[in-house]
C-alpha cells in the first residue's frame, strides 16, 4: 500500500480535477481504519463513515457469495439527495478509497474516471 503521503496527494490531485469533494479516504476494508483521510468539512467524520462502509462492502461481498457470483465489485454508488457517495475497490481487495461529494457540484462521470485515473497504480 502507497504511503499516507502518497495518498493526501492523491486525494489533492482528485480534488483539483473534481468538483465539489466533501471528503476523501483510504479504508482498509477488513477493520475499518482508515489509512489515510482528508475532509473540507469539520462536521463530516470520516472515520464514523469509513467504518461503516467496510460493513456495507463486506455485507455486498456476502451478498455475491451468496448468489454465487463470479464477477469483481468494482465500486458502489450511493446517491443522496444532496450528495454522490463513491467507493472503489484498490488493487490487492485488501483496501478501497471512498469520496464524498456535493451533488450539485459534481459531474459524475468525470469523478469516476478521475478516481480510476489516478488509483490504477496503487497496490
Amino acid at each position: 500500500m502507497a504511503t499516507e503521503k502518497t495518498l493526501l496527494e492523491i486525494f489533492g490531485r482528485i480534488e483539483s480535477e473534481v468538483a465539489g469533494v466533501i471528503a476523501t479516504a483510504v479504508v482498509d476494508l477488513e477493520s475499518g481504519m482508515t489509512l489515510a483521510a482528508k475532509s473540507n468539512r469539520t462536521d463530516f467524520d470520516l472515520a464514523v463513515a469509513s467504518a461503516y462502509n467496510s460493513e456495507l462492502v463486506k455485507q455486498k461481498m456476502k451478498i455475491m457469495r451468496a448468489l454465487n457470483l463470479k464477477s469483481n465489485l468494482e465500486d458502489i454508488l450511493l446517491t443522496l439527495s444532496d450528495q454522490f457517495h463513491l467507493i472503489r475497490f484498490l488493487p490487492g481487495g485488501g483496501s478501497f478509497l471512498y469520496l464524498a461529494a456535493d451533488r450539485g457540484s459534481t459531474n459524475l462521470a468525470i469523478l469516476r474516471i478521475t478516481i480510476a485515473k489516478h488509483t490504477a497504480g496503487l497496490s
